[in-house]
């Protein structure tokens, strides 16, 4: 049962990351931002991959593991990009909701492809409860309603597409790999990805302007991230996808407790409700896996 406890852990340090990465993108083009933190979480994860000895094993990756590990890399660079720039322009607590949305997707498609069909109609019930719950977190500010915009919202629904098929990817990609390994060939996809952006469109030109203090919580947010990363792999790789992925939307506790305490962003009757709902629909597919 190690599995259930790394994916409570990934969930704690996943929490840490919205809001540290919020802290880091007030003045920072989201797309550096993404490019700078997986700098952190690439040395982050070959430390891991040191420390336990499996980077001898690199050479020992079949070649469909290695396709499918670059698979998932390239759908959470998508994830991470679409992810932080709702963040840059959106609450956080309106935005984490619709990217935890990807639950759904992953728990239909981990029945689908992995035949995790035990305690089948649990599952379909507990992922409609989520469903319910994430509908009633998702709130419009009332400048939104006059205005229209709602960009942030489509960046974080591509962000929950995305994350779903980086952990159906992830699956098949670490089922023979030693999961540090595997997070860290990853996690190196992600930073080519992230980097070709960067330099595509030109925004390297901010590292001149880069602040500081952002700069240290950018950095705190990849090592937020690369912890939350191994623990997640590591359950995913022991574990069922369809019971870890929504432990580890779990997140969304602590990020509205820190957005509380740090952003001041409140909740609604409305959306209280809709957050339990969310953490009573992960409770029951957790106990009744």
């Amino acid at each position: 049962m190690l599995w259930i406890i790394t994916a409570v852990l990934s969930a704690l340090f996943a929490g840490l990351t919205s809001i540290l990465a919020k802290c880091g993108i007030k003045k920072t083009d989201s797309d550096l931002a993404t490019a700078l933190r997986t700098v952190v979480v690439l040395i982050f994860s070959w430390i891991m991959v040191l420390v336990v000895g499996s980077h001898s094993s690199i050479t020992d990756i079949k070649p469909m593991s290695f396709l499918f590990l670059i698979l998932s890399g390239l759908a959470t660079g998508a994830s991470w990009i679409c992810y932080f720039k709702a963040l840059s322009i959106g609450d956080i607590n309106k935005v984490v909701p619709i990217d935890k949305s990807s639950t759904i997707l992953t728990v239909l498609l981990a029945i689908i492809c992995f035949g995790e069909t035990s305690n089948l109609a649990v599952k379909l019930i507990a992922t409609a409860i989520l469903a319910a719950g994430i509908f009633l977190m998702i709130e419009k500010k009332a400048s939104e309603k006059r205005s229209g915009g709602r960009v942030w919202m489509l960046y974080a629904a591509l962000s929950a597409v995305f994350a779903a098929l980086t952990s159906i990817l992830a699956k098949v990609g670490i089922s023979d790999v030693e999961s540090n390994l595997g997070t860290a060939v990853r996690t190196a996809v992600v930073l080519i990805m992230a980097w070709v952006i960067v330099l595509a469109r030109g925004k390297q030109k901010g590292l001149k302007t880069l602040d500081k203090k952002e700069l240290i919580f950018i950095s705190l947010s990849g090592i937020a991230t690369g912890a939350s990363w191994l623990c997640y792999y590591h359950a995913i790789r022991y574990g069922l996808v369809s019971v870890v992925v929504p432990i580890d939307k779990l997140s969304i506790l602590v990020t509205v407790a820190f957005s509380y305490a740090v952003f001041k962003e409140k909740l609604s009757a409305k959306a209280m409700l809709g957050l339990g709902l969310m953490v009573a629909g992960t409770l029951l597919m957790a106990f009744f896996k």
